[in-house]
């Protein structure tokens, strides 16, 4: 299905359903975002009351996610995760607990197996939405004029948007490599979120041999997502792949480890432009 380059979704609601005028704008003005259950966290600079609410947009003619609270849909991330916490016994009581500070950044949840309220086991989880360049607010006001018949400001720019796939991607990767080291020492997980379309174009810039199919004794896990189109226009979020590798995996698919051997031989080469007779040690 070919989408339009538009939002998709608004505060986690299709924009392809047939809602009315007068429900479009209890929407707009409650700003809720259902899979987060709170306000929509993403605000205009020049108004901060005013929240922009776009979870998905099109673009290639593919639904893309740009709001990391799209993947909290049914919790389907935390039970695909349920796998990985190997001393998780029946009985015990699951917890997610946000924004946990370890050397090298935030990771931005944990899924906790508790016990008489002590943590028995836990995996990190790090979900990353499409980073966008440009703006959506133009063409989130020209759908809300357009197609839902709501006067507002800002409709008639010419402003567009585009996706930062490069960017995004390299960001996070080199979070993740430093996040991960402090896991491995303790023998657990990091699993990576993303949309399939993402990791797509990762496999095309990025060296993606090293992932091999999931295997829980390695530090990282990437789990892959589609969005699939339900029958009421909405969509639904369905886990498409899972792969994983180790930190050195990761230095690999950055190439930080060819970079270092590249400036070791560059360094070798200037210290043995340099070798002469003077230069030897005498004693």
């Amino acid at each position: 299905m070919n989408f339009p380059k538009r939002p998709l979704e608004l505060f986690t609601v299709s924009t392809e359903q047939d809602l009315s005028k007068e429900e479009w704008q209890d929407i707009l003005n409650r700003q809720h975002g259902k899979y987060s259950n709170k306000k929509c966290f993403k605000t205009r600079k020049s108004q901060p009351d005013v929240s922009i609410g776009t979870c998905t947009v099109g673009y290639g003619g593919d639904p893309i996610i740009i709001c990391p609270n799209r993947f909290l849909q049914n919790n389907q991330i935390f039970l695909d995760c349920l796998h990985l916490l190997k001393a998780h016994e029946p009985g015990n009581q699951l917890h997610i607990i946000s924004e946990i500070q370890v050397p090298g950044g935030t990771i931005d949840c944990f899924l906790v197996s508790v016990r008489r309220n002590e943590v028995r086991d836990y995996v990190g989880i790090e979900f990353q939405a499409l980073d966008t360049t440009g703006t959506v607010w133009p063409s989130r006001q020209k759908f809300i004029r357009d197609e839902i018949g709501i006067s507002v400001e800002n409709a008639l720019t010419s402003k567009t948007y585009g996706m930062n796939w490069k960017m995004t991607a390299k960001t996070i990767l080199m979070q993740l490599h430093h996040k991960m080291t402090t896991l491995e020492l303790f023998g657990k997980n990091l699993v990576l979120v993303i949309q399939d379309c993402f990791y797509s174009y990762i496999g095309k810039v990025f060296n993606t041999s090293i992932l091999r199919e999931a295997d829980s004794s390695d530090p990282f896990q990437l789990h892959t997502y589609h969005l699939e189109p339900e029958n009421q226009g909405g969509f639904s979020l369905e886990l498409s792949s899972q792969y994983s590798t180790t930190t050195l995996g990761i230095e690999t698919m950055l190439g930080m480890r060819k970079d270092v051997e590249l400036s070791e031989k560059k360094l070798m080469d200037k210290l043995q432009a340099k070798l002469s007779h003077e230069t030897l040690l005498k004693i």
